[in-house]
């Protein structure tokens, strides 16, 4: 007996060509080229979601900079006095306070100095 794959055939072309609507030109229409610009698209989302990590850690290091310089202390010179004070705050909740909180963020470059 023949086996006839027309049906899984469609379903797979019919995934890609959804995954690519919206793509400019035959990216969209057509099957072969959709097919290597949703495997392209595939890797850049992937390659971005790194960069995104990587980006916003930088933007939450720039941010306690700019309040450590306010507060007359260096950034290296305040990560390094909350280590040596046993205060175990990430960046990204440091920035935080240093924007939402800066008589907080104050009293922590208080520690940090003290240290």
């Amino acid at each position: 007996m023949k086996i006839k794959r027309t049906v899984n055939a469609l379903k797979k072309r019919r995934k890609i060509l959804k995954a690519a609507k919206g793509y400019y030109g035959a990216k969209s229409k057509l099957y072969r080229t959709a097919r290597e610009q949703v495997m392209k698209s595939g890797q850049y989302s992937y390659i971005g979601r790194k960069n995104k990590k990587r980006n916003f850690r930088s933007l939450w290091i720039t941010r306690i900079n700019a309040a450590c310089r306010l507060n007359d202390i260096s950034y290296s010179r305040f990560i390094a006095g909350l280590k040596k004070a046993n205060i175990n705050l990430n960046r990204k909740v440091l920035a935080d306070i240093a924007v939402r909180e800066p008589s907080a963020f104050a009293e922590l470059v208080n520690q940090a100095k003290n240290a």
